[in-house]
């Protein structure tokens, strides 16, 4: 974690910004940029310049009907990168992917962190993080990529993502993995309708509850072009807009595209916060 200090704030207080770095040729916003490793490292340094605390790199997109890809495919995009970057930086390199074995290698190229889209659900995931000291963050998805969004159903939303997250954390715990490194993300867009998120993200401050850090990713997503008609490209206000309000109602790490941006805005709802 960066060690400097806002108007005389420790940086440890300060919600994280984490930055989406996807090799992917797929994904929904950025999908296709960052192929080559080169081009992935030096966007990543870019991010880290411009604020990021965290570096998110995933190699499989997990956009509304992705397809699968295979362990081996995953490993050779994202590998590469984490490798390198760990050389340049000291900012912790996040793995986001839902496979065991991703995991594992990430972790042993210098990862300190799983974004795991299944709440750790693959064979041996679990077993895995117990036995390293990477922190994990552990997201509410219904259904799978390829359909989530065909027909969500909740009784109560919040109540329903609360009650899933808690039943994995404490499955976490029972597994000797403690609650310091264990994050929590409700899972914007994954498998939710537009109301759904809604009504999610005006009940974000009831997940504190759970004692976990509060992860919140909705930079640039369908809910935001719902309500203000704009394409992702032009979706940088609103998902700053909601960012501020995330960092509010107790979000701990702000998951973005836009790092300069999104900095700022989080920079400035923790100064209304803590005045």
């Amino acid at each position: 974690m960066l060690q400097v200090e806002l108007q005389g704030k420790p940086q440890e207080l300060k919600p994280q910004v984490m930055a989406i770095l996807n090799v992917t040729p797929d994904s929904f916003s950025d999908g296709g940029k960052h192929n080559s490793c080169l081009q992935a490292v030096t966007k990543a340094m870019e991010m880290i310049e411009e604020g990021a605390d965290i570096i998110d790199i995933g190699g499989e997109s997990t956009r509304p009907g992705s397809a699968e890809v295979s362990a081996e495919e995953e490993l050779q995009r994202v590998i590469p990168v984490i490798e390198q970057l760990s050389e340049k930086t000291s900012v912790p390199i996040s793995i986001d992917t839902k496979k065991t074995i991703v995991m594992r290698e990430a972790v042993s190229a210098g990862a300190k962190m799983v974004n795991d889209v299944s709440a750790l659900s693959d064979k041996g995931s679990i077993s895995f993080l117990s036995s390293c000291n990477a922190d994990i963050c552990l997201m509410h998805m219904q259904g799978i990529p390829q359909t989530m969004q065909d027909s969500p159903q909740y009784k109560d939303v919040a109540a329903d993502v609360k009650q899933y997250l808690q039943k994995r954390i404490e499955i976490c715990l029972q597994s000797g993995i403690s609650a310091k490194r264990i994050i929590i993300d409700p899972g914007f867009g994954f498998g939710k309708t537009v109301e759904d998120n809604y009504r999610l993200f005006s009940n974000l401050q009831q997940f504190k509850d759970l004692g976990c850090r509060l992860l919140v990713g909705v930079s640039r997503k369908s809910m935001i072009g719902s309500v203000i008609n704009r394409p992702v490209e032009e979706r940088v206000y609103g998902s700053c807009a909601l960012a501020a309000l995330a960092v509010v109602k107790g979000a701990s790490i702000i998951r973005a595209h836009d790092i300069k941006a999104t900095r700022d805005a989080v920079d400035l709802a923790y100064m209304v916060l803590t005045n």
